[in-house]
């Protein structure tokens, strides 16, 4: 999700679980001698003390999106609880309402449902296909009717940091794009548990820089993959070519070694890069949106329109929706960009198209929304519907991933990286 450093006020000492090591006065006595000579032992006792307070947002904060034409349903990823929300596709909460119900949630311990960051509907069978990003290597499926705190359909292990997803129905192929190292892995739609990927893309050749969303053209042949910029060199170029290799019927992704060339992260500018569908290994891209022009900034997940040739990009810093022709390529402006205080979006993150209502779907990550506009929207123009998951005007401090934080003693604040 989006990477910010927030700081929050909090007047007094912070309570968190501590490991304390506790030495036997022997220990004490015989300190800096050698503990198998001296017969000293250590213990550690673990002191575990409820927080006196807790920062968290505990309302739902949308990731991702996919909408079920064919069932009229559109399915959220919410990343803040850990849980999928099903919601009708006409659902549009009123003002004065807190927020929509939806439809049926699954989430709990039993789903292995973690930090869910991009998802998927079949359109045959409704079943639903949700990344875990980060803290999870899952990928787990479900299908239509399950809900609540239920163990997934199947299982397929996947790296760290997967993002986006989109699958090729007609080769029933499934495009996984992976943050670090960037890559975009390809499984069978059925895979489970071990399996290998059919084909994996990496390599300095690609120009792949922190993969995000991925989206597939199935009549042209192509395959569309957004880049934040993030980039750092494998040694041998490689990967995962420890532990996968073509043809190889399963992998053991869990023991990985990523070996990554000291000194050559740099950030790269974000792109959009365009690969012929059934690229591997270290293949160039075709052609390659990036440049000032196009004013992409840490783009998040993307969607194409196959029918009108059109890409949808968002722009979860700048609070956008920029809309591409599928044909573009260099330093080129959208054709259209959808942003402004009447459009209702903040951080959206995940959108989709719909091709059969001429509708545009958006998750909002930092608004606690789904908006809905129409295909064509452009400019400062107003969502058709909106379902909030929280009461008009609650603050979202759009927690991902919290990696690091301190405390200023002077200002008497912590500073989180997320």
């Amino acid at each position: 999700m989006l990477k910010k450093i927030f700081r929050f006020i909090i007047p007094s000492a912070f309570a968190l679980a501590m490991l304390i090591r506790v030495e036997t006065a022997q220990q004490r006595q015989t300190a800096g001698a050698d503990p198998a000579a001296s017969g000293a032992t250590r213990q550690t006792t673990r002191l575990q003390r409820a927080p006196t307070r807790t920062v968290k947002d505990p309302y739902t904060g949308f990731s991702s999106v996919a909408v079920d034409v064919n069932r009229n349903e559109i399915i959220l990823q919410d990343e803040n609880n850990s849980t999928i929300a099903v919601y009708g596709r006409t659902d549009n909460t009123p003002p004065q309402a807190s927020l929509t119900e939806p439809k049926r949630i699954i989430g709990g311990s039993n789903t292995n449902i973690a930090m869910n960051c991009a998802v998927y509907v079949d359109p045959d069978t409704g079943d639903i296909y949700s990344v875990n990003g980060d803290v999870e290597h899952w990928l787990t499926v479900w299908s239509r009717e399950k809900k609540g705190n239920v163990a997934p359909d199947r299982q397929l292990i996947t790296p760290h940091r997967t993002y986006g997803i989109a699958v090729d129905e007609e080769t029933k192929e499934m495009f996984i794009a992976t943050q670090h190292p960037a890559s975009v892995l390809v499984w069978r739609k059925t895979a489970q548990n071990k399996d290998a990927p059919v084909r994996i893309l990496e390599g300095e050749k690609t120009r792949l820089a922190e993969a995000q969303g991925v989206a597939v053209d199935t009549k042209n042949q192509l395959l569309y993959v957004g880049n934040k910029g993030a980039f750092a060199r494998n040694n041998n170029n490689v990967a995962w070519g420890r532990t996968w290799q073509p043809g190889a019927a399963t992998w053991d992704i869990t023991d990985r070694v990523l070996d990554f060339d000291p000194g050559t992260g740099e950030f790269r500018a974000p792109s959009i890069n365009v690969y012929p569908l059934k690229a591997n290994g270290d293949t160039p891209p075709l052609r390659v949106i990036q440049g000032p022009l196009t004013r992409l900034n840490w783009p998040g997940h993307i969607s194409l329109d196959v029918d009108n040739q059109e890409l949808y990009v968002t722009g979860p810093v700048t609070d956008e929706i920029l809309v591409f022709r599928a044909t573009d390529s260099g330093n080129v402006a959208p054709i259209r960009v959808l942003k402004g205080p009447k459009t209702g979006l903040g951080h959206p993150n995940g959108v989709f198209v719909d091709n059969k209502n001429d509708e545009l779907v958006v998750a909002n990550f930092g608004n606690h929304s789904s908006t809905i506009y129409r295909r064509t929207a452009s400019g400062d123009t107003a969502p058709i519907r909106t379902i909030r998951a929280a009461p008009v005007g609650t603050p979202a401090p759009t927690f991902g991933r919290i990696g690091a934080m301190t405390y200023d003693t002077k200002r008497d604040e912590f500073l989180i990286f997320n």
